[in-house]
């Protein structure tokens, strides 16, 4: 399925303008902090980050990193860099100066609009970013930076859009870089739309009345989508909350602003459930879970706490938003859900021959949305981006009622006595025992040279490691699962590695097999 849409058109004139146009002026846009602000002044701010960006040079197609947190400056910056057919760049506001002179030249960015505490990073590394012409900062600029707020202060209100047409660049997502440098996932104008009439509108239903708050930073697209355009699309308003996402303080935003949508990854969720402390959820009607396997009992568990589904989504930076997608009253607990409308689906093997039903393969998406390249990395495009078809990296199985079961990414399956074993399968069934709060599984040699499953454990805080509590954890799995996928050997961690969006980083563990 594709929007309809004319040739010549501007997103920010669907996310921003026409909210105006529809007489929401007066209505409250972002809550931030202690901040209620309208649509009609992120309409104007927007105008003018756009008019302050003209005046500085950039001009249609010009890169312009946006780093900074969930913020006010984030949506005028992100939208008027797009108002005038630049291309807006969300990148995380947490990194090192090595990362952002990586992401700066390899964008080749004009401008970056960055918050002051991120100034001394970029510091460390602006006389080695060739392309970069202007630094704008949100708060006390320094040296050659500029000051956000004194040029949007001067900037006019006023702004036409740029005719761009809408298969234009608009917007870029670098990928979470979990097996190497972050990769650019080129998007076009019309891929907010498609995500937000074809998934959002007939899955989600959300309304002008719903109330968005998203764990999940803007600065990667499960983000951007939650907090930005899904609420600005129909008129809702949003939560933007610009800290480190740390459970007890997400509660207390839910127990503040009372939002009805509510996004988060499982990681988070399951931490929700140790806090002893009672929190109002009662304003909640939906929430999504994204960015890593959702296991069957953190779904159990969080509907036996709040009488809510957990539904379980999941999508990627070069497919915009969401494929795959559990619906409101129909979840299934473990799966990955349903095609979204905005997608086809297939499961292929890897010569590209569909797999039946309940057989394992390499799931392909397609969509209007999904990224017609990456930036500067034309072999990965070749290797994903296959025609109209889109290599997911990950391996599924379909059942026959059209729900899709997640396997692990294709690099992490392991072979075990010349038999396909899938991780997540091995880390949901640990993750039912009650001394475990997370898990990473991979594969590493025995004696003889075979591989075996390996079994990274972090107990919950009750807890404590021992021999003993190994064998038991064992005995579960062969209790619940085919004798040989059983984990030969348990490691008690203290944390596991993870990307920004949650995902843990199985590469990580293997290279650190003792």
């Amino acid at each position: 399925m594709i929007v309809d849409l004319p040739d010549v058109y501007n997103a920010a004139t669907t996310f921003v303008d026409e909210n105006i146009a529809q007489g929401r002026g007066g209505k409250v846009a972002i809550y931030y902090q202690d901040q209620k602000i309208t649509y009609q002044e992120v309409f104007d701010n927007v105008n003018r980050t756009g008019n302050a960006l003209k005046e500085l040079g950039i001009e249609i197609e010009n890169r312009v990193l946006v780093i900074l947190p969930d913020s006010p400056e984030f949506a005028y910056s992100f939208f008027g860099a797009i108002k005038i057919g630049a291309v807006a760049v969300p990148t995380n506001p947490w990194m090192f100066a090595k990362d952002y002179e990586y992401l700066i030249n390899d964008s080749r960015a004009r401008a970056i609009v960055v918050h002051e505490s991120t100034l001394p990073e970029i510091e460390k590394i602006w006389d080695n970013t060739p392309f970069l012409k202007h630094i704008i900062v949100v708060g006390t600029p320094r040296g050659k930076a500029l000051s956000y707020e004194k040029l949007i202060a001067k900037a006019s209100a006023k702004l036409e859009a740029a005719k761009t047409l809408k298969d234009d660049v608009c917007f870029w997502g670098y990928t979470s870089g979990s097996t190497g440098n972050p990769k650019g996932a080129v998007h076009l104008q019309h891929d907010m739309i498609t995500i937000s009439d074809l998934f959002v509108a007939p899955v989600l239903q959300m309304k002008e009345t719903d109330l968005c708050f998203s764990a999940s930073k803007m600065f990667f697209s499960y983000g951007l989508g939650n907090s930005l355009y899904f609420p600005f699309r129909f008129g809702a308003s949003t939560v933007l909350w610009p800290d480190k996402p740390e459970p007890e303080k997400i509660l207390q935003v839910i127990d503040k602003y009372k939002p009805t949508f509510f996004f988060s990854v499982p990681t988070l969720f399951a931490r929700f459930l140790r806090i002893d402390k009672k929190y109002d959820l009662s304003s909640l009607r939906i929430c999504l879970s994204s960015g890593e396997p959702l296991p069957p009992a953190l779904f159990h568990q969080w509907q036996e706490k709040t009488g809510l589904e957990l539904l379980d989504v999941v999508g990627s930076t070069e497919a915009t938003h969401d494929f795959l997608a559990n619906r409101p009253g129909r979840a299934k607990a473990g799966s990955s859900g349903e095609v979204t409308p905005a997608f086809e689906a297939k499961v292929v093997d890897d010569e590209g021959h569909e797999m039946p039903v309940g057989e394992v393969g390499n799931l392909m998406v397609k969509g209007d949305a999904t990224a017609p390249f990456y930036w500067n990395k034309h072999e990965q495009t070749k290797r994903m981006m296959q025609g109209e078809w889109l290599k997911t990296g990950d391996t599924y199985y379909r059942d026959a009622e059209g729900y899709y079961w997640y396997c692990g990414r294709s690099d992490d399956m392991m072979k075990v006595g010349g038999l396909w074993v899938s991780p997540i399968e091995i880390e949901n069934t640990l993750m039912e025992h009650p001394a475990v709060l997370e898990s990473g599984v991979v594969s590493d040699e025995d004696a003889d040279g075979l591989l075996k499953p390996k079994a990274f454990i972090l107990l919950k805080s009750e807890y404590k490691p021992s021999d003993a509590l190994k064998v038991e954890l064992q005995n579960h799995v062969k209790s619940k699962l085919q004798p040989y996928k059983y984990p030969r050997w348990v490691e008690f961690v203290d944390d596991l590695p993870k990307t920004v969006t949650g995902k843990i980083q199985r590469f990580r563990l293997r290279a650190n097999k003792s």
